[in-house]
């Protein structure tokens, strides 16, 4: 643990990375992959939370002729199906693990609460928290953030499609600029696409620093836990 920077982490899923290259459902072999990361982690006594997006099954936007408030809902029902898949994949290897909610389903998952969901983790549990934050108008982004100041979490992993930030879509543009380091203004100011701004100004509040990286190359989880360069770190 003696070279371990960060003890506690939230890691954030998109929905999207856990469809794989089907680019829709859950493909069960990128879950796999992503459940022996995570197990790797708790071997070494991190303690993990996790926010999983929904965007593989459904996303608000998707809804342009519904109620907003509807689509959201729905959105948030998306979060708990990924989550379920990945503790599935995450027990299927014998990492204990539970699913708090933000919208009562006890049936198949707890409730979130805060004391429990920090003695899970204390317990070397792996927690996921899913449908959000239990309010239409926020993002699993804003729960990531939300979800790491309750558990005071000393990093937001925030697992994406591309290997850090820049300052254009490298996937359009060849010139596109990676960043090494950012601070949350700079975010905020130049509109980057790190987080939604209510996510980036809550973790700016907390000074709960981001790190940004790409989640297709094996090993990259335990690469920023253990404070290498990678991706973009986002921070005072």
């Amino acid at each position: 643990m003696s070279n371990v920077k960060y003890k506690r982490v939230m890691l954030k899923l998109s929905g999207e990375a856990l469809a794989g290259k089907n680019g829709y459902g859950i493909d069960f072999e990128v879950t796999s992959r992503i459940a022996n990361e995570i197990k790797e982690l708790v071997d070494m006594g991190i303690q993990v939370g996790a926010v999983v997006g929904g965007g593989n099954i459904w996303r608000g936007r998707n809804g342009e002729n519904m109620d907003r408030t509807t689509a959201d809902y729905m959105g948030m029902l998306a979060t708990c199906i990924n989550a379920l898949g990945l503790q599935d994949s995450l027990e299927s290897i014998g990492v204990d693990t539970r699913v708090q909610t933000a919208i009562e389903m006890k049936e198949v998952a707890e409730p979130f609460i805060r004391r429990r969901a920090m003695r899970h983790l204390e317990k070397g549990r792996v927690v996921i928290f899913a449908a959000g934050t239990g309010n239409p108008y926020f993002s699993t982004d804003t729960t990531a953030a939300l979800r790491a100041a309750e558990i005071e979490a000393d990093v937001i992993l925030l697992a994406k499609k591309v290997d850090g930030v820049y300052d254009k879509d490298p996937h359009k543009y060849s010139n596109a600029k990676k960043y090494d380091k950012l601070n949350y203004i700079e975010v905020l100011e130049k509109g980057l696409q790190v987080m939604d701004s209510t996510a980036t100004s809550l973790c700016m509040d907390n000074s709960i620093p981001i790190v940004v990286f790409g989640l297709d190359a094996p090993g990259n989880i335990k690469k920023a836990v253990l404070g290498e360069k990678i991706g973009t770190i986002v921070s005072k």
